[in-house]
């Protein structure tokens, strides 16, 4: 059977041409067949404890996909005790403990036991999520950002829930949208805002700030959204048991009328699912409808950017968009959000006009910035946030001193996974000389750090250099260019691609 994908699936792969030039053309773009034996099989996640995931989710998948209006009357009973096992051996082992101050390590002993008891509990109907436990990080660009730590226990619901509710949504979520999304990552959304940006004229960001997201998505019109798919009521009511559990800061229990607890498991996925009802559908309708010139969209959970090639164009939108998320009690940053003149040829017609040089945006972590070639071609250039680049360094001098009198090996083990771990996401094309200066400032704090562990200093720079040679990885570029990855990830000549996720 043929396998022609809607253009908007998010689940689209690659097809792959056959090899014999002698089959036909309409079956040259068709799907290879699936290798004897157990390749062949459904995929599945595989357990520490050896066992995986339901198979009945795929058929539930299927279902979804095939009537995009379905609305599921039974899902609760996916919910089995091996689900739950494989959601425990799924959640980070690390983590702060929640309001009971259970660990993960601590809730696995008699785990089996552990396991069975709270499945009964979720189908009996008396499963109660505890309150999270309140915790404040600090923004790099000020301020506090809350937190909600839920316990071992509901991590694990919520963990078993998002796996189901997944095989739904992740048929309906649009191609342009990546955040906390299975097999989608930052750096997909990058390549995609990117290869837009080259590729067409765009010649407007905006640049869009949902003011305080999490805290001010709706219950009721949340709910009213899951309805569209949902229609087993024992999985509405588990959702709102999560989000009337209310948070304890200072041992005091504060009732959560609105939001979402940024931190909790099923946090990601309900706000994909309001941002997909209040957001996604309408622009896209917008694009199809109203938008002249071309257009992208590129979303990761609430950051947003939209390119335009027409200045009117772009503020019409916005101002659209304003009055669409006022309809759901949502609303854009007065400041943050901006309209920036930005693409191939935003510098040429601002030199013509007599202003300067094009305004830059951030997005993922990355400042993009319109740059030349030495040829004169139009290159987009992204450097690392440096508030973000000073924060994890300082961050990074105070744990140096709380290690200051451990052995050498282990302080360069430890810098070496860290630096590893910081090129690993930031080491992209153009972005070389914020990759050196990272790994400067840390060398010059390690041997800071090395000193003062003495009153006889005898830390020289022949010492140091061969520390450094052993432990601290060089800097250089391991990402390919963006264009590049884009047409591996969607290539041109298949007739599914054609840039869906950031539509043109």
């Amino acid at each position: 059977m043929k396998h022609e994908p809607e253009k908007s699936d998010p689940g689209v792969v690659a097809l792959k041409l056959t090899n014999k030039p002698d089959r036909l053309g309409a079956e040259s773009v068709e799907r290879r067949p699936g290798t004897a034996g157990n390749a062949g099989e459904n995929h599945t996640y595989r357990t520490q404890c050896r066992g995986s995931v339901p198979q009945d989710l795929n058929r539930v998948r299927e279902r979804a996909r095939a009537n995009k209006k379905e609305r599921f009357t039974a899902l609760m009973h996916h919910v089995t005790v091996e689900l739950l096992r494989w959601a425990y051996f799924r959640l980070a082992r690390d983590v702060a403990a929640g309001e009971d101050g259970q660990t993960w390590a601590q809730y696995g002993e008699q785990l089996d036991e552990k396991l069975i008891a709270l499945h009964e509990r979720v189908h009996r109907g008396s499963y109660r999520p505890q309150p999270s436990r309140r915790v404040y990080i600090a923004k790099e660009s000020g301020g506090m950002r809350p937190l909600g730590v839920a316990s071992v226990e509901d991590k694990i619901v919520q963990r078993a829930m998002v796996e189901i509710l997944n095989a739904i949504y992740e048929v309906d979520f649009r191609s342009f949208s990546y955040g906390f999304r299975p097999g989608r990552s930052q750096h997909q959304a990058l390549d995609a805002l990117a290869a837009g940006i080259k590729w067409t004229k765009v010649g407007w960001i905006l640049d869009l700030d949902v003011e305080k997201f999490f805290d001010r998505v709706s219950h009721s019109w949340l709910i009213r959204f899951l309805g569209h798919r949902i229609a087993d009521p024992r999985v509405i009511r588990l959702i709102r048991k999560w989000l009337k559990a209310g948070v304890m800061e200072d041992n005091v229990w504060q009732a959560t009328e609105v939001g979402t607890p940024q931190g909790a498991v099923i946090s990601p996925l309900l706000a994909n699912a309001y941002l997909h009802y209040t957001f996604d559908l309408w622009a896209e309708r917008w694009r199809h409808c109203t938008a002249r010139g071309n257009m992208i969209m590129v979303r990761y959970a609430d950051d947003l950017v939209v390119g335009f090639q027409y200045e009117r164009q772009a503020r019409r939108f916005l101002s659209d968009l304003r009055k669409r998320f006022g309809q759901f009690a949502l609303s854009l940053h007065p400041t943050k959000t901006r309209l920036i003149h930005f693409g191939r040829f935003a510098a040429e017609d601002r030199k013509r006009a007599g202003l300067g040089k094009p305004e830059t945006f951030l997005f993922l972590g990355f400042r993009h910035i319109c740059t030349r070639t030495q040829e004169g071609w139009f290159q987009l250039r992204r450097i690392t946030r440096q508030d973000r680049m000073r924060t994890r360094l300082k961050a990074l001098r105070a744990e140096l001193k709380q290690r200051r009198h451990q052995p050498v090996a282990v302080q360069g083990e430890w810098l070496r996974r860290v630096v590893t771990g910081f090129f690993a996401y930031h080491a992209v094309p153009t972005n070389g000389h914020s990759l050196s200066s990272f790994r400067r400032q840390v060398i010059l704090s390690w041997r800071s750090t090395l000193r003062r562990r003495s009153q006889k200093d005898r830390m020289t720079w022949a010492r140091m250099t061969r520390l450094i040679d052993r432990w601290l990885p060089r800097s250089r570029i391991l990402h390919p260019w963006p264009e590049a990855r884009f047409l591996v990830r969607y290539p041109k000549w298949e007739p599914s691609a054609r840039i869906a996720h950031a539509r043109i």
